[in-house]
C-alpha cells in the first residue's frame, strides 16, 4: 500500500496546490467569463495530469495500483458530473455573474480538498477496525442507487439550505454582488456578499454528493492513498467540466440512470466482497459498458428530439 508513504502525501498536495496557484494566481488574476475554448483546453489540462499519473503508478508501483486508481478515477469523475446539475441550478438560482462563477468554483474545490481528506481518512479508519461498515457502505450505495433511478427529480432550493439560513441569520449581507468579492467594508463594518453564500452552498452540496462517490471508490481499493488521488484528480476538472457542458447538461437524458446502475453495481460489489470478489478489471469493463450506453443513448434521444423538433 502507498498510504504509508508520508512523501507521496506531502509531494501529491504541494503538487495540487501549486497547480491551483498557478490557475488563480496567473491565468484566473482577472476575473472573467470562462469561454468555452478556455475551458475545454483545460479539462483537456486536468484529464492529461490525471493520466501521467496513472502512468507513473503503473510503472513504480504496477499495473494493479494504476488500475485501482483508473477505476476509482472514472468513477468519481461520472458521478461529479451530476454536481454540474446543481451548479447550473445554484448559478441561475442565485443570478451569479458569469466572470464570478470560476472563482467560486476555484474556493469551493479548495474546500472540497479539505473535506474529503477528512472523510476518506475516516472511511479508512472504519474500514480498517470495523470489517462490517463494508456492508453498510455497499447498502447505502444501494440504496442511494435505488433512490436515484426511482425517486422524483431533486430540486434545489438555496434558501432552505440549514447553513445558509443560519449564516443570513448571524451575519449582514449586502444587496448585491461586489464583483468577485466575498467580504466587504460598508458604514464601518465587515459584511459578506451573496457570493459567500453561494460558496457556502456550494460546499456544503459537495459534502453530501461526497458521502456517495467516496464509498463508491473504497470498493474499488482499500488504500487511501489511491482513493485520495483519484478523487481529487476527478475534482480539480469538474470546474473546466462545468463551463464545458453547463448549457449541454439537459441532453444527457440518461445520466442518472446510468449513475444508479453504476452505484448499485459498485455498492453489490462492497456487500458481496467477502463471499467473491470481483476483479477490478472486470469492475471496470461493467462501468465502461454503462457509460457508453448511457452516451450513446442519450445521443440517439436528442437527435431524435431535434427531428421531431426542428425548431
Amino acid at each position: 500500500m502507498l498510504a504509508g508513504n508520508i512523501w507521496l502525501w506531502v509531494g501529491f498536495t504541494l503538487f495540487v496546490l501549486a497547480m491551483l496557484a498557478l490557475d488563480l494566481g496567473v491565468f484566473h488574476r482577472k476575473a472573467h467569463a470562462v469561454s468555452a475554448r478556455e475551458a475545454l483546453l483545460w479539462s483537456v489540462v486536468w484529464i492529461t495530469l490525471a493520466m501521467v499519473f496513472n502512468i507513473g503508478l503503473y510503472i513504480f508501483s504496477g499495473a494493479e495500483l494504476a488500475l485501482e486508481f483508473f477505476t476509482g478515477y472514472l468513477i468519481e469523475k461520472s458521478l461529479s458530473v451530476d454536481n454540474i446539475f446543481i451548479f447550473v441550478l445554484l448559478f441561475t438560482s442565485f443570478q451569479v455573474p458569469p466572470a464570478a462563477q470560476h472563482r467560486v468554483l476555484f474556493w469551493g474545490v479548495l474546500g472540497a480538498l479539505v473535506m474529503r481528506g477528512i472523510l476518506i481518512a475516516l472511511g479508512a479508519v472504519l474500514l480498517t477496525n470495523f470489517h462490517w461498515v463494508m456492508y453498510l457502505f455497499g447498502a447505502f450505495l444501494i440504496v442511494t442507487g435505488l433512490r436515484m433511478a426511482f425517486g422524483r427529480e431533486t430540486e434545489v432550493h438555496p434558501e432552505k439550505n440549514p447553513l445558509l439560513k443560519l449564516v443570513r441569520r448571524i451575519i449582514p449581507v449586502t444587496d448585491g454582488y461586489e464583483g468577485e468579492r466575498f467580504i466587504v467594508r460598508k458604514a464601518d463594518r465587515w459584511v459578506i456578499t451573496p457570493l459567500l453564500l453561494v460558496l457556502i452552498v456550494v460546499e456544503s452540496t459537495d459534502l453530501i454528493f461526497a458521502l456517495d462517490s467516496i464509498p463508491a471508490i473504497f470498493a474499488v481499493t482499500n488504500d487511501p492513498f489511491i482513493v485520495y488521488t483519484s478523487n481529487i484528480f476527478a475534482i480539480l476538472g469538474l470546474r473546466s467540466l462545468y463551463f464545458v457542458f453547463a448549457d449541454a447538461m439537459g441532453k444527457f437524458y440518461y445520466l442518472k440512470p446510468g449513475l444508479a446502475v453504476i452505484l448499485c453495481f459498485v455498492g453489490a460489489k462492497m456487500v458481496l466482497s467477502d463471499i467473491y470478489h470481483i476483479p477490478t478489471l472486470l469492475a471496470l469493463a461493467v462501468i465502461v459498458v454503462i457509460l457508453s450506453i448511457v452516451i450513446v443513448a442519450s445521443v440517439v434521444r436528442t437527435r431524435r428530439a431535434g427531428i421531431e423538433d426542428p425548431r
